[in-house]
């Protein structure tokens, strides 16, 4: 069979990313419509959980002979997963949801810094907080301090899932050690899931549902097999789609806009972000 090559590998991961942004994206807004009647850690916790019970019977992953470096890879990436969702969910729930995820973006960006030794990395980074500034600082900007922390917590988490999401993708099958590792988030927060359980209804369940297979089984599949034939920084400079991404989808969703100067700045941050990851080497 003829091998694939690089460049064909880009394109089919960028197909790949792009369909897990809108997924993402999606969901996102779904969940959000359920925030005021059961809160944004609880709809995350029950939308992992679904996901992890959806991806345990499709893919049935082995459990034996795996070493502890893939043990401790599939873990980690199961509570980046975990953490990442809370934060970015009670990050949405007091900011715009394109705001939100445009903070969250500057993970992939800080991991590539970190791994930078050339000035024009730092120039970018530069400009992606100008970006920032221009969304929050400008007249109908849209800081609020906790929302913030929550948004920047996600970047943290982020960061991480970038990393393991190549770690993992190219560790055995690769989806089997993604069903794991949402198992590990499930798990990690089941507590606030289980103690939610019978208080949605079951139209809430419905969109739960929906969220949890358009918004984790389907769009982290994509990133775990974008990892598995590229590589974080190329995985990490396609998430540059998610900004512009949240902000189109917010809109046709939850009919939540922001003003042009912010849409000004996603852009800014989504392009100076995406040009960080790609040139900055690798650490």
């Amino acid at each position: 069979m003829k091998s694939i090559n690089t460049r064909d590998k880009i394109l089919l991961a960028t197909g790949m990313v792009m369909v897990g942004s809108l997924g993402i994206q999606t969901s996102s807004s779904l969940s959000a419509s359920l925030f005021d009647a059961l809160g944004p850690i609880p709809v995350s916790s029950m939308r992992m959980l679904v996901a992890a019970v959806v991806m345990l019977v499709l893919i049935r992953p082995k459990l034996a002979g795996r070493s502890k470096g893939e043990w401790l890879g599939i873990v980690v990436y199961g509570l980046a997963m975990a953490a990442m969702n809370i934060c970015l969910y009670s990050a949405i729930d007091r900011i715009p949801m394109g705001v939100a995820v445009t903070l969250e973006f500057l993970g992939p960006c800080v991991v590539a810094l970190a791994g930078s030794r050339h000035w024009r990395e730092g120039l970018c980074a530069v400009v992606a907080l100008v970006g920032v500034g221009l969304i929050s600082f400008t007249p109908g900007g849209y800081f609020n301090p906790v929302g913030y922390l929550f948004a920047l917590g996600s970047a943290c988490c982020f960061g991480l899932y970038t990393l393991f999401a190549d770690k993992v993708g190219k560790a055995g099958t690769g989806l089997d050690g993604l069903a794991l590792s949402v198992t590990v988030a499930a798990l990690a927060t089941l507590p606030v899931s289980v103690s939610h359980v019978m208080h949605a209804t079951p139209a809430q369940w419905g969109v739960i549902v929906s969220s949890a297979v358009l918004g984790v089984a389907i769009p982290y599949t994509m990133d775990t097999m974008s990892g598995r034939i590229t590589s974080a920084r190329v995985v990490g400079t396609l998430f540059s789609i998610d900004p512009a991404m949240s902000v189109i989808i917010a809109a046709l969703i939850l009919h939540q806009t922001i003003t042009l100067t912010a849409v000004f700045g996603v852009i800014v941050v989504s392009l100076a972000g995406a040009l960080l990851v790609w040139t900055a080497d690798k650490a």
